[in-house]
Order: structure tokens, then sequence, then C-alpha cells
């Protein structure tokens, strides 16, 4: 768990074991042993789940009341090969799909331009019209799984493919429920899938976030994500730190808009990743949580326990993957 960063224990035979200096992967030093008088005080070590600030889980029950939905990420090449998977995946129990495009439809090019080439259907799935939305839903009822798309640059069109198949249906857009990733700033940060410079990009975002509010209030229309910026390169900190930034960044946005925050919070989810340090993993979940409801309050006067529950989708790094 826990792993040794000083060449000299490997390089020196004779350095004695009490210099010995251990860190996290983050680089935060960790002493050999922990006791009851490195306890700091704190108003929140005494919480339970389900109380501000959440530290140990926003319900009361932990998760032994309702397991937390687990989605398996995929996205093959075609909309039949996704479609076919995704049948699988409900068959056997799953609820809530994930969905994962193509570079091309990331950031906006049609699968014949040059540009394209040797990218269709490598990462994803290739969606290229409305068409190829509807034939990846094929047969999957609308009303009984939610969808999580991870998508940015390109969410709003593929939002609108989403709501125009529930109408098509003769599903009232209202019952629909999932979630989109729709955090454009971590596209400059750490992966680059962006199309826009970056304010049309935030204006953009938040006419997303405008109309579901509106016209799909159960559907979380942004996911404010640490996990893309952890995978390329972040400590722990730097993580909830450029996440946190951005979040006031949305928040501050809809707010110049005229949006109530207290309308807006419920619907606000997160996205971490989880390395393998399982100590400090526990710590900057716990962090964040105290972080986001402590911001709430002395930026945005929010003091309403209710609406400071950081919820967040947690995934492996795959940078901690071995092959």
């Amino acid at each position: 768990m826990l792993e040794t960063r000083s060449p000299s224990l490997v390089a020196d035979a004779q350095t004695p074991a009490t210099e010995a200096r251990f860190t996290t992967s983050s680089g935060i030093e960790i002493k050999r042993l922990y006791g009851p008088d490195d306890v700091v005080a704190a108003d929140w070590l005494t919480t339970k789940p389900g109380e501000s600030p959440f530290v140990r889980g926003i319900h009361p029950e932990g998760y032994r009341k309702k397991l937390w939905t687990m989605r398996m990420y995929c996205g093959y090449g075609t909309p039949k090969e996704t479609n076919k998977r995704f049948k699988y995946l409900i068959s056997q129990g799953e609820t809530g799909l994930s969905l994962a495009f193509d570079l091309p439809t990331q950031i906006g090019y049609d699968p014949d331009d040059p540009k394209a080439k040797g990218e269709v259907g490598k990462v994803g799935v290739s969606v290229s019209g409305f068409w190829d939305f509807e034939r990846l839903m094929e047969g999957i009822d609308l009303k009984e799984v939610s969808l999580s798309m991870t998508i940015n640059s390109t969410a709003f069109i593929l939002y609108a493919f989403f709501y125009v198949l529930a109408e098509k249906r003769g599903l009232d857009p209202k019952m629909l429920r999932g979630t989109l990733q729709n955090d454009p700033l971590k596209e400059f940060i750490a992966r680059g899938t962006y199309a826009y410079p970056p304010g049309p990009s935030l204006r953009l975002c938040a006419d997303l976030v405008d109309f579901s509010l509106q016209h799909t209030p159960q559907v979380y229309p942004i996911s404010i994500s640490g996990y893309h910026i952890r995978e390329a390169g972040a400590t722990a900190v730097d993580e909830l730190a450029f996440t946190l930034a951005d979040a006031t960044v949305y928040l501050d946005t809809l707010k110049a808009r005229g949006h109530d925050l207290k309308s807006i919070l419920p619907r606000l989810s997160f996205f971490f990743g989880v390395h393998n340090h399982m100590l400090e993993e526990i710590a900057k979940f716990r962090a964040a949580r105290l972080l986001w409801a402590r911001l709430l309050k002395e930026r945005y006067g929010i003091v309403d326990a209710s609406l400071a529950k950081l919820r967040f989708h947690a995934q492996t790094c795959g940078s901690t993957l071995t092959r």
C-alpha cells in the first residue's frame, strides 16, 4: 500500500532503516507509525454517514440499503455492436449504461473526414448522426435504464439525440435518467478533445445545463471531472484542486445567468479517479466532500446541508494497471 521513494534504500545496504522515507504516489510523506497523538481535533471527525459535511458518505445507511449503480463502460466500433453489448449487460442485471464515443464523435468530425482517418470506432462507438444513436438504443427501454455519456465538446449534440429519441418514441423527456460529462474545462487541462475556444465551450456547456434543468430534470447535465486530470499526471491534491476550481467556474457562470444555485446543486455530479493507495484515496474523497461543503458556504453562502452533498462517480485509473 505504501511505496518507498528513497534510492538509498536500494543503493546503500548500510543505510539505517530508521532513515527510510515513505511517501504516497502523490509524494506525500508518511510516518513509519501513527498513534492516538497523531489525530487532529476536528468537528467532522465525530460525524456519522449522512451528516454534513458527509465525509463518511452521503447516505445514512451507507450502501447497505441500496447498492451504488455499477456501469460497464463500453462503446464498440459500430452502433449495432454496441447495442448488442448493451442488451447483454441489461440481461445480466445492469440498470445503468455507460457510453464511450470514438474521437471523431467526441470532437465533431464526420467519420469520412480525412482528419478522422484511423480513429473511427477505435476508442468508442462512432455516432455520425441521429440515425446512429437510434440504432445504438434500438430495443432498449429508456424508462428502465439510465444512460451515462462520456462526451464534452459535442455534448449538446448527443444530448439532443437522446432527447429527440424519447420524443420519437412518445416518451416524456422528463422521465429520462442519466449523466452527461459536459465538462469542457478539463479538456483544456488534461485531455485535449476540445472543439471550440474556452469561452464558447463554456457557453455551450451552460446552455445545455439551462435546457436540461427545465426539460430533463432527472438528468445530471454536468459531471465535473478530476479523473482525467489525475490520469494526466496530477497528484491527489492537484486532482481535487483543479476539479473544485472548475466547479466554481461553472457555478459562477450559471449564477451570472440568473440561476438560483440551490436549484442547480442537486443536479451536479463529480468524477474522480481511484489509485492503488487505499488510505490516500479514502482521505482524498473525504477531503473532497469537506472542501465542497466549505466552498459552498464561504463562496456562495450555501448553508443548507442537503445542498452540499458531493455526489461522485469513481473509476479505476488506467495508469495504475499492469499489462
